[in-house]
């Protein structure tokens, strides 16, 4: 086992701390599986591979390294499939994390799967409650404290929700994982969780408050750029509370908002924002897509490819987040780009090109090929001249040549797709035959095969047995609907489902249905009114509910406070774990992009990174910080220059280091001048950016020209060398 986990770190340090109390979790491994038929209706969806590694894997993973040493995994759907699954894993062999599963028939929801572990009376203190399709990185030592902590002054205390920023689109209204936006209001002071609110009618345009919300508490912040992580701390009352009430199936829609709008029990929720970890969760297509583009990015360190843990293939890490696998075979004229993974054994053509996409194990593609964000997984076979964009292709799958698959489609195990056919946008091909009875996800967080869905246990053997004999002559699979040997059925999409299909997908969503979302927009955003009186979209809400016009600016500068810590947390896990200035650009771009923000913004919060961390690694003299931070300058000066493709921007960091000085770090205030200098030395900033800076202080106050007074004698200095070297040029 021990050279199965080589090279894979602990999430937390804390981790003989948090064993001592010998945590407890509850994972839900079939959670919202309707979501992803037809995939589900022949594997699983516990079993998708992400990046080519089972989704379990993760979730169990993170579990021991956070420090838990018992896992109960409720299987429900495709359960005997799991605990197979499960039990010839090597987690049923590690000596100090017990993984024991749970099977059910009969629960058709989250709360009759809680309900059942109640009555074994397995749970004997506080637990972590996670669905099956959650990956995270975070350490569960301060949530864990803070949760016992509440509990110790109050007994009422009975879960913590981990949280995290998640800014969603304001034309969608949903986030980066495909969800819809969530409302949530928090005390201010206590973290207390008061109002959630994940179905929005955003055909009204507003969302109603109660006025106790607003009496009960002095200072509540409204949010709606949370993320829900969907993993909670509970304390073992929360079990008894599903016991109680028959009537809570959804761990949201129900359980939370009932013990928010319970005022005889007094329940309380609470919450923890992570602000550096990764967590997510993955119950769409779109989410899955997001994921495994987070993990190749390396957010979810150490859970990245080129990390063995349990049984997954060693990749090596190359240069633009290229992953392969050692036994890959791969002509001199295929390109393959960056942010993609190759698996073992998978051949590729000539002048084939393959960019931000998964390869699996075994797969066999053809020349001229070009495959561009999508999923292959594998032993999939791509003929010549194939063309294959935002999709995902399931294991065995075979796509003759000149075929195309259009943004959005799902090919099923097993599937063929004919010579020169093209499968249209978001289609769902399967070897069944769609089901007439489906579960709703608007009433079931948990699927089961006894609830309404199609029993296939039996079909699949058969049918599987019968594709590998004669696969052209499978009764009832017309060969015709994918084109001339093409098989398998083509779903047709559900009734009130047309809008999700490009909300969810893993294909970017199209210019015209943005364009389309937003001429259906109302002309004002979303209003959050409590009676006559309009709230604040976020922030905090004070009693008399009253908008100011600096609100956007507050917005905004929260905004900018959070991408610092951002960049700051990057910046410090690449200090700590060395990795490469070209990686770490790669993942303050991906910060860049999704806080929607400029070079200079980057040049600021790496420059506020390399200063905080040269004072917080100095405990010695003043002299000994200026000598610190003149090394961490000189280390990490190519990923600072990086971000300075201009004079603004340079000055944008002197400006940056004046701020630093007067406010966070006056520390550095005797030192500015020689830090100047040394970024000059070091060529990080041109003499053209210092002058110029010195120029627009002229007119500034005296308050203003602190250390402009300060640097004088070396803008002097800066202003004869230049008038020398411009006097020899005209010489």
């Amino acid at each position: 086992m021990g050279a199965q986990r080589k090279g894979a770190s602990r999430v937390s340090d804390d981790h003989e701390e948090l064993a001592r109390v010998s945590l407890q979790a509850v994972l839900l491994a079939d959670s919202f599986t309707t979501k992803f038929r037809p995939i589900t209706l022949e594997r699983p969806k516990v079993l998708l591979p992400l990046v080519n590694v089972p989704m379990i894997n993760y979730t169990l993973s993170w579990l021991e390294s956070a420090g838990v040493e018992e896992v109960f995994v409720f299987c429900c759907a495709n359960s005997k499939q799991v605990i197979d699954y499960l039990e010839n894993s090597d987690w049923v062999s590690l000596p100090d994390f017990a993984v024991r599963t749970i099977e059910s028939h009969n629960s058709i929801s989250a709360g009759d799967a809680l309900r059942l572990i109640y009555e074994r009376n397995v749970i004997h203190g506080d637990f972590v409650l996670i669905t099956g399709d959650t990956i995270s990185n975070m350490s569960l030592t301060q949530a864990l404290q803070e949760h016992k902590e509440r509990k110790k002054k109050d007994s009422n205390a009975v879960m913590t929700m981990v949280v995290k920023r998640s800014k969603p689109s304001p034309i969608t209204h949903q986030s980066r994982l495909g969800t819809d936006e969530l409302f949530m209001a928090i005390d201010h002071n206590t973290k207390q969780l008061v109002y959630y609110e994940d179905r929005v009618d955003y055909s009204k345009g507003i969302i109603h408050l109660d006025k106790s919300l607003i009496m009960d508490n002095s200072s509540i912040s409204l949010h709606n750029d949370m993320q829900d992580c969907y993993i909670d701390i509970c304390s073992p009352e929360v079990l008894s509370l599903f016991t109680d009430n028959f009537d809570y199936q959804h761990l949201r829609r129900h359980f939370v908002k009932g013990l928010l709008l319970d005022d005889i029990m007094g329940y309380k929720i609470y919450t923890h924002e992570i602000c550096s970890s990764y967590a997510a969760r993955i119950d769409n297509y779109r989410s899955y897509d997001t994921v495994s583009k987070d993990i190749i990015q390396r957010w979810t360190y150490p859970l990245v490819p080129d990390v063995k843990f349990f049984g997954n293939s060693t990749y090596k890490l190359e240069r633009q987040g290229m992953y392969r696998a050692s036994e890959i075979l791969q002509a001199r004229s295929a390109q393959v780009g960056p942010f993609t993974v190759i698996g073992d054994n998978s051949k590729i053509g000539d002048n084939t090109k393959i960019t931000n996409s998964i390869i699996g194990h075994g797969c066999s593609i053809g020349s001229n090929v070009k495959i561009e964000g999508s999923y292959i997984w594998d032993n999939v076979t791509i003929e010549d001249g194939c063309k294959i964009s935002n999709a995902i292709v399931c294991d065995g799958v075979v796509i003759k040549s000149g075929a195309e698959l259009e943004p959005g489609v799902i090919l099923s195990f097993k599937v063929v797709v004919g010579d020169q056919f093209t499968v249209p946008s978001y289609s769902k091909v399967s070897l069944f035959e769609q089901p007439t009875n489906q579960d709703s996800d608007e009433e079931l967080e948990y699927a089961d095969n006894s609830s309404g869905i199609v029993e296939f246990a039996d079909t699949t053997d058969k049918s599987n047995s019968a594709l590998m004999s004669n696969p052209l002559e499978m009764q009832g699979w017309p060969a015709s609907e994918l084109g001339k040997g093409g098989l398998g059925y083509v779903w047709s999409i559900c009734e009130g489902s047309v809008e999700e299909e490009w909300r969810h997908s893993v294909a970017p969503i199209p210019a015209d249905k943005l364009e389309k979302v937003l001429h259906k927009a109302p002309d004002d955003e979303v209003e959050l009114t409590q009676d006559a009186n309009v709230l604040p979209p976020s922030g905090e809400l004070k009693s008399d509910s009253y908008v100011s016009d600096g609100d956007d600016n507050e917005s905004s500068r929260d905004d900018s406070i959070h991408f610092e810590k951002e960049v700051e947390a990057t910046f410090l896990r690449a200090v700590h774990e060395n990795i490469e200035v070209a990686n770490v650009i790669l993942e303050v771009n991906s910060l860049r992009l999704s806080f929607n923000k400029v070079a200079s913004d980057c040049a600021g919060a790496i420059f506020y990174s390399l200063m905080n961390f040269a004072l917080d690694s100095s405990r010695g003299s003043s002299s000994e910080l200026l000598k610190n931070t003149t090394s961490i300058i000189t280390k990490w000066k190519k990923l600072l220059k990086y971000y300075l493709t201009d004079l603004d921007e340079e000055i944008e960091v002197i400006l940056k280091f004046e701020e630093i000085c007067l406010e966070s770090a006056k520390e550095f205030t005797p030192h500015f001048t020689k830090i100047l200098w040394q970024l000059y030395d070091q060529e990080i900033i041109q003499e053209e950016a210092i002058l110029k800076w010195d120029a627009e202080k002229k007119e500034a106050d005296d308050s203003d020209k602190l250390f402009v007074k300060q640097a004088e004698k070396f803008i002097e200095w800066l202003k004869v060398a230049s008038e020398e070297e411009e006097e020899e040029e005209e010489e």
